[in-house]
């Protein structure tokens, strides 16, 4: 399995570090990116960068793709000089993006009519856990095609889950940040409170880490709410990208998510205040505001 040449389509915060993981686990890699200037820690560990995504496909069995949205994996895999152009029919598309289940299902279409197979395969844990290859990723697509593709998602990610067909991934993923929306407004309200009450917060932080308000966001980003001060782990932009997609699903389905309308809003009015960039934490700038802090 190590002598199956992978190839990495989106050298971004998290893409940059997957691919890492990759070429460190031992497989030949050949990557690339829109923007130029993003490989050169790659090449040092002895990567191949090529010209465009259709060289990448052309010199891969498989070809993973970590880009920002829907529009973007489009670009990339059907767009001028794309993976669809390169790809040999037998090879396996692994879409590491946070994009709709729909979209997802009908490229996944699109390349099987090229004889490429195509599972979806989103991420979770931040920036971090891209780093140290503990992410959690949760995939959808043919038995066959995640059995295939678990070695190089075994190299990335500690916890691997086959949620179903095409598309139970995204799906899967819409949960994960549904969920995320209540836990990070849960820390940021309880931290606030805790700062207006005169407790010092780092030890609040410290006494409930070990309870029932234990959660990833508590242990890993309560520190930046705090401080007031929000590093990139996971861009308040893409966070609220992926809300949206969970809203719509909502809506086709009947379901009411009033935690998570209230979370895209508040992320709404951070991006027109120009803080799509700070990480997700940055919700808590928001209700420092309204605490008049």
């Amino acid at each position: 399995m190590p002598d199956t040449h992978v190839g990495f389509c989106g050298l971004g915060t998290m893409g940059l570090a997957m691919a890492s993981n990759l070429r460190r686990a031992g497989f030949p890699l050949t990557v690339w990116n829109r923007s130029p200037g993003r490989a050169e820690a790659l090449i040092a560990l002895g990567a191949t960068e090529a010209r465009s995504a259709r060289d990448v496909a052309a010199a891969s069995d498989v070809v993973v793709v970590c880009v920002s949205d829907s529009a973007d994996v489009e670009e990339v895999l059907f767009g001028p000089g794309g993976v669809a152009d390169g790809a040999t029919p037998g090879s396996l598309v692994i879409d590491c993006s946070t994009i709709g289940p729909a979209q997802t299902r009908a490229f996944s279409e699109r390349l099987g009519q090229r004889g490429v197979a195509m599972i979806d395969a989103p991420v979770s844990g931040g920036s971090e856990g891209a780093v140290s290859a503990t992410l959690t990723i949760m995939v959808g697509g043919e038995e066959g095609d995640v059995e295939r593709a678990r070695p190089f998602l075994g190299a990335i990610g500690r916890s691997i889950t086959h949620m179903g067909p095409v598309g139970a991934g995204q799906t899967t993923k819409a949960v994960n940040q549904v969920i995320l929306c209540g836990t990070y407004l849960g820390v940021a309200e309880g931290l606030v409170l805790a700062m207006r009450a005169g407790l010092d917060p780092e030890r609040v932080v410290a006494a409930l880490d070990g309870g029932a308000a234990r959660s990833w966001v508590l242990e890993n980003r309560s520190h930046n709410m705090i401080a007031d001060d929000y590093p990139l782990g996971f861009k308040v932009a893409l966070h609220l990208k992926d809300v949206m997609i969970a809203l719509e699903m909502a809506r086709e389905s009947g379901v009411a998510l009033p935690v998570t309308a209230l979370a895209a809003q508040l992320e709404n009015g951070l991006v027109a205040q120009g803080h799509g960039e700070d990480d997700v934490s940055a919700l808590a700038r928001a209700i420092r505001t309204w605490s008049g802090m």
